[in-house]
């Protein structure tokens, strides 16, 4: 089975990407999807997470508040590097489970894991494609902006917790641009789903 990442930057469209993939069969695991799981009350992760960071970071219903532990984590390296430390292995985890369940399956002959912080933690080279989306940086402020109606100085900080989007697209193998219409992105990915099923032909 061939193993695919698709990663990019905050607010490069890869949720958008991810759907339209899926539209047509490829089987996708989400590492946002494996953190939520991770930071459910009463999990190993959440425990250690919460004694690192405090209670502070829990709402009111005693679990893990995103929002507020982002608050912390990307305005300290340090914090996000203790985040990530407690958090990626378990994942990380997760996705190799995955990916043996799906090739045990054997329905499909690539699938893919969708990591937005795949090259910040390194795992890159355990794929073997890695597909890129991306857009302007000016393009990811005001979606971040938008969506979670935040400052623009935190939106820009979250984009400056991340690699750019101009290194990620050189070290990719494939890269889905998103600043234009959606049969723009669409056409993209019927391009990169064909040069795929192709390579995964060869296996």
């Amino acid at each position: 089975m061939l193993r695919v990442a698709l990663t990019g930057g905050i607010a490069t469209g890869k949720s958008y990407v991810v759907a339209r993939f899926r539209e047509r069969g490829v089987p996708v695991v989400e590492a946002d999807a494996l953190v939520h799981q991770a930071l459910v009350p009463g999990t190993g992760v959440s425990a250690r997470i919460v004694e690192r960071f405090g209670p502070g970071i829990l709402d009111e219903s005693g679990a893990i508040d995103r929002r507020r532990l982002g608050a912390i984590v990307f305005h300290d390296v340090g914090a996000r590097q203790d985040l990530e430390a407690l958090i990626h292995p378990a994942v990380y985890r997760a996705i190799e489970g995955w990916f043996a369940a799906e090739r045990a399956e054997g329905r499909a002959r690539w699938a893919m894991a969708d990591i937005p912080l795949l090259y910040e933690t390194g795992h890159e080279h355990e794929f073997d494609k890695v597909i890129v989306t991306a857009c302007r940086p000016e393009q990811q402020v005001a979606r971040i902006t938008g969506r979670d109606l935040i400052p623009e100085s935190e939106a820009r900080a979250r984009l400056a917790a991340q690699w750019t989007i101009d290194e990620k697209a050189r070290r990719a193998d494939f890269v889905i641009r998103t600043d234009g219409t959606f049969a723009d992105t669409d056409r993209q990915i019927d391009e990169v789903c064909a040069r795929l099923n192709q390579l995964a032909g060869g296996i």
